[in-house]
């Protein structure tokens, strides 16, 4: 069994988060809510599907993230994490400097 210590927990970077939540609270009320949880450093909520009684939404969450905190604050206004669908930890990548060499071109003998 692994132990993980809390400051562990806060290396995550990055998640992306398939959520299901009331209409209530608003898009907007949601994304500053979340954003007032300890760690996140910024917020964006895209709305993918809405239908009757819910919203089905993209959350990238940015920080010193800690999965557990962000995941109960979610459940705490009604909502559920249907998924994780991306996850960065450790150094976030920069823009890569890699160059790339010429597209080959074809020239056909006619």
């Amino acid at each position: 069994m692994v132990r993980i210590r809390r400051s562990r927990a806060r290396k995550l970077r990055r998640l992306v988060l398939d959520v299901l939540k009331p209409h209530s609270p608003t898009l907007p009320e949601f994304a500053t809510k979340l954003s007032s949880v300890p760690g996140v450093d910024g917020v964006n909520v895209t709305l993918i599907e809405i239908d009757k009684d819910t919203e089905s939404l993209k959350v990238t969450v940015e920080g010193k993230l800690d999965y557990g905190i962000i995941r109960s604050a979610i459940e705490e206004w009604g909502g559920v994490v249907h998924s994780v669908d991306e996850v960065v930890t450790g150094s976030l990548a920069g823009p890569t400097t890699e160059r790339r060499s010429k597209p080959r071109t074809y020239e056909g003998k006619g």
